[in-house]
């Protein structure tokens, strides 16, 4: 974000700072379509304005919303992942075997079905 021009960091912030005005809006059911629109174009306009003013804390806060946001996904992810996987009887680590899981049991396949790979 450092090499954009102040204009590019100005709409970059304001979807950010929208995205989670919608959330939190959204979360607590008080989202109004006429609310949301205003403050999307007052902070529209003002970080416009104060583009090139507020240009490094533009860079700030862009850094610490990708930060928030990207752990989010990640935190989110992970859990989908595990409680898949939970679901599923995968155990990745084959920690311990389980009935129904479809891990292969190596012990027991037969010499002639293992073939090597070139």
């Amino acid at each position: 974000m450092q090499s954009s021009s102040p204009r590019f960091k100005s709409l970059a912030v304001t979807a950010g700072i929208s995205f989670w005005f919608f959330i939190i809006l959204t979360t607590l059911n008080s989202l109004s379509y006429e609310i949301f629109l205003i403050f999307v174009i007052s902070v529209l306009i003002i970080t416009q304005i104060f583009a090139k003013k507020i240009s490094k804390g533009l860079d700030v806060f862009a850094l610490i919303n990708t930060k928030i946001f990207l752990g989010i996904i990640f935190i989110g992810l992970i859990s989908l992942y595990g409680i898949l996987f939970r679901l599923l009887k995968i155990d990745l680590l084959r920690l311990k075997k389980q009935k129904n899981s479809y891990w292969l049991d190596t012990e027991q396949t037969k010499p002639n079905r293992i073939r090597k790979q070139y």
